[in-house]
């Protein structure tokens, strides 16, 4: 194009040169000028293309150049933005391993730092952790979304038990894989592996706490990256020659497994995934969902639960064999050989004379050895997989998680805001596990025997009471150095002070129980008794007691008899004297009232006629706890009534009783206490207990014969204005700290 340009302007040129040499010497100078560069117009046009060709050429060059530049910097950045994107991935996939490790000679503790090591190799952070600095309560549950991977490294020590590192980390774990209160979802997210050694010497004891962590990891959702490791210091059955070797055996499958994970792998799929099909992995993990399940209920078979109980754990660990347990009415079907004899009478029992009592009738058995013993094989087995220290031959002991709480300064559980308890100081007991009812939210899920009388073999109250101190004082110990336990509370929480008559059964059917309360006074702890209002002749004959409950869990005949289930065919009669015994005692009473909505929330009357029968100083109105479903309840979540609800209620209740008024609350547990108002001096509340006092009060009474005795007025104590109902705290005590758990399962305890 260029060259056909300056063609035309050189022949333009070249015809017009001619006209302009003849008519050059016509024109003035000026115009001779002009003309001038007409007729070289030529060259002017050659210059002016020339120019335009450099420039053009210029300007491709530059742009050429300048989109070379920009290509480069796009692959640059698409470069950066891969690798960064596949940090970002890698990052996402681990962002670490935190190696856990429960040693006693340090071999545990070794193999920790040594895969610290191997892991920090691999480019991913690595923590060692010692067990006994990590509070699992409070940190745990972070590990299911930090996208961490928690490797247990566990020795099992003597007689298949915990190292000494280990033993509160195991003991936590295990409570909260059968509790409720955490759910079986509380570690889902959380990825791990374990590897435990052991000495398959111990037949019995092989690997005890490795498979034990793994389960209960499980339990809780817990999602393992790879089989157990076992490593086993018998070189003799060792798989690789030791226990070392077996661990490297491990260590080298684990990293395999680690660096895969960080990449983003997964297993691969060895099923068919074809549209329509299903997926064997699929299958697998509904089936281990199954499973799980299937060992939560096992462990910890959940349903609603009535508060007579304050420990933390709220189902029991039936296995449900068949005939694993049999009730005691049952078993004395099968007992045609067994003779009874009704009436008055007395009972030897080791050596000692025994008043039986005379509703529950009295054997005469001249064989002691005839009597059987109240806790089976099988119900020991069940009751120990509960949590239970069980005590001789019909006694336990148990730790109340209000107890943990406030030995970690976390609040004390709701008689410490009614009644000035100290909860790290109050021992949950029973002389009895036998009860008389089967309440449909039984706490024990009817693992615990039931009877109509005492017809097994009794344990003296010393022992009793002697066993279940030291028991709970093992408990306690425990404690030593976990985290977050104020040293001074763990020093305290060792002398016992509250003794809770509550854990489980009727208590008061132990025939020695006045000596046993006895034996409690005199060792300066205070008593605080629940019955179940069937044995009206035991509680008239009851020395005095700190504090008298009896449940009262509905107000009509049809409502008693479908909630509490009890074995008595005159439950009802025994029911009504039971509340006019209680009326009879000087000391302090209190009804006990649970909520079930749909149950028995609708009998307001009813309720303040049995009130009046009964005149107690306190009520304690409280909702009932959902622990899941159950077979042996059909009540649902929708029977728990929210605390407004139960406030509703209480204050529907308090205003048709003339002589009462709500005096506490304690939102925590859903409870609200109402109070006689001879409780309120000028205005204040003395809902709390002089303890010392009625100390000396017991001990005149004993001396005196009974002769001289004494009111509840007579050992009150002032509430503090936190635990009066309406403060800012809502019976949460100033003085600790309220722990709210980071859990994903939704808190529907209320206990």
């Amino acid at each position: 194009m260029l060259s056909l340009f300056v063609t035309v302007l050189v022949f333009t040129g070249g015809v017009c040169s001619s006209d302009s040499r003849a008519s050059q010497d016509v024109h003035s100078p000026s115009e001779n000028y002009l003309m001038s560069i007409w007729h070289n117009r030529l060259y002017v046009y050659s210059a002016a293309a020339l120019l335009f060709g450099v420039w053009f050429s210029l300007k491709m060059a530059l742009k050429n150049k300048s989109f070379s530049k920009d290509a480069a910097l796009w692959v640059r950045k698409a470069e950066q933005k891969n690798n960064s994107s596949s940090d970002r991935d890698a990052e996402v996939h681990v962002s670490g391993v935190k190696i856990f490790y429960g040693s006693q000679t340090g071999t545990a503790k070794g193999f920790a730092n040594e895969l610290s090591e191997e892991v920090n190799t691999l480019g991913i952070p690595a923590e060692v952790i010692d067990m006994k600095d990590y509070d699992p309560d409070d940190q745990l549950a972070d590990e299911c979304v930090s996208k961490s991977v928690c490797v247990f490294l566990v020795a099992t020590y003597t007689d298949g038990q915990p190292t000494e590192n280990a033993e509160w980390f195991c003991k936590w774990l295990e409570e909260a894989s059968t509790d409720f209160r955490y759910g079986k979802t509380y570690l889902k997210g959380l990825r791990y592996a374990v590897f435990g050694l052991g000495n398959s010497v111990y037949v019995g004891h092989y690997n005890t706490v490795g498979k034990n962590v793994d389960k209960w990891l499980w339990m809780l959702s817990g999602k393992r990256i790879m089989t157990r490791g076992e490593g086993d210091c018998n070189v003799v059955k060792s798989r690789n020659g030791s226990v070392q070797a077996d661990f490297q055996a491990w260590k080298v499958k684990f990293v395999n497994r680690l660096q895969a994970l960080a990449r983003g792998e997964k297993k691969s799929c060895n099923g068919n995934c074809k549209t329509g099909g299903s997926c064997k992995n699929k299958k697998k993990e509904k089936q281990e969902e199954e499973e799980r399940a299937a060992a939560q209920n096992n462990s910890s078979e959940e349903e609603l639960i009535e508060s007579s109980s304050d420990e933390e754990e709220s189902g029991p660990s039936d296995e449900k064999k068949s005939g694993s347990v049999i009730d005691m009415e049952d078993l004395g079907n099968i007992m045609n050989s067994v003779k009874k004899a009704k009436g008055k009478g007395e009972v030897q029992g080791d050596g000692q004379m025994v008043k039986l009592s005379k509703l529950n009738g009295v054997k005469r058995v001249e064989d002691e050895e005839e009597r059987r013993e109240m806790i089976t094989p099988a119900l020991r087995e069940a009751l120990t997989k509960q949590g239970y220290k069980l005590i001789g031959s019909h006694s336990g002991v148990k730790l109340c998680r209000w107890t943990k709480s406030m030995l970690r300064g976390r609040g004390g559980c709701y008689k410490h805001t009614f009644y000035g308890i100290e909860s790290h100081r109050c021992m949950e007991t029973t002389p009895s596990l036998a009860c008389a009812n089967k309440c449909v939210f039984c706490w024990r899920h009817h693992t615990n025997p039931v009877g109509t009388e005492w017809r097994w073999k009794m344990d003296p109250a010393e022992k009793i009471l002697q066993d279940a101190v030291e028991k709970h004082q093992s408990m306690i110990r425990q404690f030593r150095g976990v985290p977050g336990v104020k040293p001074e509370r763990y020093e305290e929480g060792l002398s016992v002070k509250h003794c809770a008559l509550s854990l489980v059964g009727e208590p008061i059917m132990y025939p020695e129980i006045n000596a046993f309360i006895r034996l409690l006074h005199f060792y300066r702890i205070s008593s605080f008794l629940v019955t179940n209002a069937q044995f009206p002749q035991e509680i008239r004959s009851l020395v005095p007691v700190t504090q008298l409950y009896v449940s009262v869990d509905a107000s009509t005949k049809d409502s008693l008899k479908k909630i509490d289930r009890p074995l008595f065919k005159d439950f009802w009669p025994r029911f009504l004297d039971s509340l006019r015994a209680l009326g009879e005692k000087r000391q302090r009473t209190v009804y006990r009232l649970t909520l079930v909505k749909a149950w028995n929330v609708e009998e307001m009357q009813a309720y303040s006629e049995l009130i009046a029968l009964g005149q107690p100083d306190f009520i304690e109105v409280k909702g009932v706890t959902y622990c899941g479903e159950s077979s042996a309840s059909s009540l649902t979540m929708a029977n728990v009534p929210w605390h407004q609800e139960v406030v509703a209620f209480v204050q529907q209740l308090a205003d048709m009783l003339p002589q009462y008024e709500i005096a506490c609350e304690h939102e925590h547990s859903n409870c609200l206490l109402i109070a006689h108002t001879k409780f309120k001096v000028d205005g204040e509340w003395w809902t709390w207990i002089d303890y010392e006092r009625f100390q000396e009060l017991a001990k005149a009474h004993e001396e005196s014969g009974g002769q001289q005795s004494f009111s509840a007025l007579d050992y009150v104590a002032k509430t503090p204005s936190w635990a009066l109902f309406g403060a800012q705290e809502q019976g949460f005590d100033p003085a600790d700290t309220r722990f709210q758990r980071r859990n994903k399962t939704k808190d529907i305890s209320g206990c």
